[in-house]
Order: structure tokens, then C-alpha cells, then sequence
């Protein structure tokens, strides 16, 4: 009897220990999140690298990939066809691409809230305004979202395509082929200035930056967007990663430093100091008057149907053709 007792005992001690190292097991086991670079690492970048390396991912039991991307239009397919469940990409190639097919993509977070879009050139080159471009070879990436919006700004001072001779360029090669001469101007995004400052003082130049921005094309821009399908399958996970990713933003811009060495410790070949640099120059993109009226996080109708009317323009499309609010979803913005 006594020996049955003793069995009976151990037996429930075993099976105890092992319900706790399999419930251990379960709470150590994250859900995981792909998440789509639109361009390459560069502080407009920093903060999912910052989420994870503070633990900001971590503390909300998430697993987070970084994709390598090139361009909106790469990340928008790859988030659409299910190789990343979120991202980051202009929110223009988004509204362009729902006017003319069904994408199961929807912008959930507005991160840069002007449009960070600009032309560089050496100050050697004699090129001092955008009109000064007329007969000049302009070279940009094939994915990048300004190139929809080029005939806009062109237009904006008396230019048209016809009058520059557009050539597409692998990304990394844009600040090479400015420096050596290759090119007149590059067509880059403003992420890109502390970077392309540094490259051509080592070589003795002195780059120039020319925004859109200012002539006149106030819109949001970047954006993370996410497939309709990680929401609705996996909404408690992406509730999660906004949290997360949120307070990774506010972190990386006001802690630039910090940021730079995280995103340096992940990629190392890119440059803490630049990356630094990159953040500071583009806090304006990213924290504004916008944010400012709008609250950080905050699509607001009227300035999504006044990106939307930029949009249909630059694509030559209609302005019945969408429903901008239907490209949205604030429902997962973390309070």
C-alpha cells in the first residue's frame, strides 16, 4: 500500500515538472512578424532595428524579421503576396495600385507625414535650381515612389519629362554615378542627404539637396502598411507589433545616437555616425506641424484625400477611381 502511495506521488511529481517545463517552454515561444524594408538600411530605417535591439519587440512576445527591399512597389508586392505580413512604403504606390486592382495591402500607421522626396546634384555642376535641370541627365531608382510624382515637380517649374533624360539605376548606385560624374542629378529621398554629404566630401565634392517639398508637395509619404490578411488572422500580433514599433519611433528620434549604433550592430557595414546623422536630418518628416495638429499616428481624411488627389494626378489617373479612406485602417494604432 505504502509502495503504491510513493508511486502515486512520484508519478504526480513527474507529471507536474513536466506540465511546467512544457508551459515554459510555450511562454518563451514569440510569435513571428516578417517585416518589409522598402529601401536599403539607413536611419529612416532605424526603427525596427532599434525594436529589436531594445527589446521592444521582445517585451510584447514578438519574433521580428527584417526583408531586404527595393523601392515601395518591391515591398507593396512582397507585403501583397504574403512574404512579409507588414512593412514600410509610400502610401502613393499604395492608393496607385488599389485604384487599378485589388490589393490586399492597407496603411495602418503614417510614419513620414511630408514627402521626403528630392533632387541632388554636385554644387561643381552649375546646377543651382530644378529648372537648371533642362537637358541634364537625371539618374533614379526604377521602384523608387518619386518617380511618380517626377512630372508634378517638373511641372511646377516649367518642365516636363521630355526635358531631362531619365535613367534608372540600381539605389546604391545613384550617389556613385553624382560623384564620378556619371549623372547631372539623382533623384533620391532627403534619407539619403548625411549619407551622400559624406561619400562626396571623401572624394573632395560638396553635394547639393533641392525637396520637393519645396515647391509645393505636402502629402503623407511613407507609411507602414500591412496585408489584410496578417490583420484579420493575426489581430492580438499586430496590435502588438504597432505598440512596439510606435515606441521604437519615438526612441530612435530622441536617441539618434543610440539608434545608430543598433542599427550599426544588425548591419555593420552601414555607418552609426551616418545613420546618426540621417535621423537628425529628417526628424522634421517624420514629427511636424502635422503631427503636431493631427497627433502622431493619425491619418486624417482631408490630408489622405489631399495625397490621393497628388497621387491620381502623378499617375494619370482618375480621382474617381478610389476611395482613399478605403486604404486605411486606424484601427490598430496603439493609444
Amino acid at each position: 500500500m505504502k509502495m503504491d502511495i510513493k508511486n502515486t506521488i512520484k508519478k504526480t511529481l513527474r507529471l507536474s515538472l513536466f506540465a511546467s517545463i512544457i508551459g515554459s517552454t510555450t511562454a518563451m515561444v514569440a510569435d513571428k512578424v516578417t517585416y518589409q524594408l522598402d529601401w536599403l538600411p539607413g536611419g529612416d530605417k532605424a526603427p525596427v532595428y532599434v525594436g529589436i535591439q531594445q527589446g521592444f519587440f521582445e517585451e510584447v512576445d514578438l519574433d521580428v524579421k527584417i526583408a531586404s527591399g527595393r523601392g515601395s512597389t518591391d515591398a507593396l508586392t512582397k507585403i501583397a503576396t504574403g512574404q512579409a505580413d507588414i512593412g514600410s512604403a509610400d502610401i502613393g504606390a499604395l492608393m496607385a495600385a488599389r485604384a487599378q486592382d485589388d490589393v490586399k495591402v492597407v496603411a495602418v500607421h503614417p510614419y513620414f507625414t511630408q514627402a521626403p522626396h528630392a533632387f541632388f546634384f554636385l554644387k561643381s555642376s552649375g546646377i543651382t535650381s530644378i529648372k537648371d535641370l533642362k537637358g541634364k541627365k537625371v539618374a533614379t531608382s526604377p521602384f523608387t515612389s518619386s518617380n511618380a510624382f517626377l512630372p508634378l515637380v517638373l511641372k511646377e517649374n516649367g518642365l516636363s519629362e521630355a526635358d531631362i533624360q531619365l535613367v534608372k539605376a540600381d539605389p546604391g548606385a545613384l550617389s556613385p554615378m553624382m560623384i564620378t560624374g556619371n549623372t547631372d542629378a539623382i533623384i533620391a529621398w532627403v534619407t539619403n542627404t548625411a549619407l551622400f554629404k559624406s561619400q562626396a566630401s571623401s572624394a573632395g565634392k560638396e553635394v547639393v539637396e533641392v525637396p520637393w517639398s519645396d515647391s509645393g508637395l505636402s502629402l503623407y509619404s511613407s507609411s507602414l502598411l500591412a496585408s489584410e490578411k496578417f490583420l484579420e488572422e493575426r489581430p492580438e500580433v499586430a496590435k502588438r507589433f504597432m505598440k512596439a514599433f510606435a515606441k521604437a519611433i519615438k526612441f530612435t528620434y530622441e536617441n539618434p545616437d543610440k539608434a545608430g549604433d543598433d542599427l550599426h550592430t544588425m548591419v555593420p557595414e552601414v555607418d552609426a555616425e551616418i545613420v546618426s546623422a540621417q535621423i537628425k536630418s529628417i526628424t522634421n518628416l517624420v514629427f511636424n506641424d502635422v503631427t503636431t495638429k493631427d497627433g502622431f499616428g493619425r491619418f486624417t481624411p482631408e490630408r489622405i484625400q489631399q495625397t490621393w488627389e497628388y497621387v491620381a494626378e502623378a499617375n494619370g489617373l482618375s480621382v474617381d477611381a478610389l476611395d482613399p479612406s478605403t486604404v486605411i485602417d486606424t484601427s490598430f494604432v496603439a493609444e
